[in-house]
This record gives structure tokens, sequence and C-alpha cells, in this order.
């Protein structure tokens, strides 16, 4: 790759950045979290859960996850963790651990409470309007 193209690539994965509310999972932020998923991922297993239910600071400590993460883990800090490279998908492992549901979980992750989220969405969702770009205001 030239840097020209190099340059070009950088400048486009830049842009994700200015999507209001949106962390696109690039393969830097697939890299920056792996350990968040892969801890996540094992919440797949039942006794895992447990093993995390019973002491979650304990749990997390036998993985090499950085202290940021942990306490976002623990304080189910959701977008911080999407900040950290975690994703949704896999975070989802611990929502269904904690007995929330996926949408009632994504909900945390915006202004709203539960009840409007799921009103927000059964209206078909955000407007475009104000939620295009970050810099641009529109």
């Amino acid at each position: 790759m030239n840097d020209k193209a190099r340059q070009n690539i950088h400048e486009y994965l830049a842009e994700f950045e200015d999507i209001p509310g949106t962390r696109v999972y690039t393969a830097a932020r697939a890299r920056k979290g792996y350990w968040i998923n892969q801890f996540a991922m094992s919440l797949m297993k039942p006794e895992n859960r447990e093993r995390f239910k019973a002491d979650e600071r304990a749990y997390l400590d036998e993985w090499k996850i950085s202290e940021e993460a942990k306490e976002a883990l623990l304080a189910r800090d959701y977008n911080r963790l999407l900040d950290l490279g975690g994703n949704v998908y896999f975070l989802s492992k611990l929502f269904s651990s904690d007995g929330l549901p996926f949408a009632e979980a994504v909900s945390t992750m915006t202004d709203m409470t539960w009840p409007e989220y799921r009103q927000m969405m059964l209206d078909g969702g955000r407007s475009p309007q104000g939620n295009r770009s970050i810099k641009g205001g529109y």
C-alpha cells in the first residue's frame, strides 16, 4: 500500500468517528477490545456465568482486561465498553447473564428510558435529521 492509499484509508476510517451515537466496529476496535469480548463470550458457559456472578471482580481478574475495562464491566457502562472495543453482540452475553433483554440493555446506551426507547423503535427508530454528522451538526 502506498502512502497516498494509506492516508486515504485513515481519512476514510476517521469519518466513522463522525457518526453521532455510533461506534463502528473496525479492526482497530476489535484488536483493542479482544479480551473484553473473550470474557463476554466465556459467559456462554453456565459454569462461567456462575463463577462470574459469585465474584465478578475475581472472575474479571483472571482475564487480560485493562483496569478501565474491568471498572466499566462492573459498572455495566456499555458505552464505555464500546469505546474500549467491546462488541455489542459479545456484550449481549453479559446482558443475558444479568437477565436483561437485548433491547432493554441497549436502551441504557441512549439518553432515553427503556419505555421511551421501546416506543421510539416501535415508531420507526430515530430520525436521521440531526444524527448524520457530529462535525456538521446535521
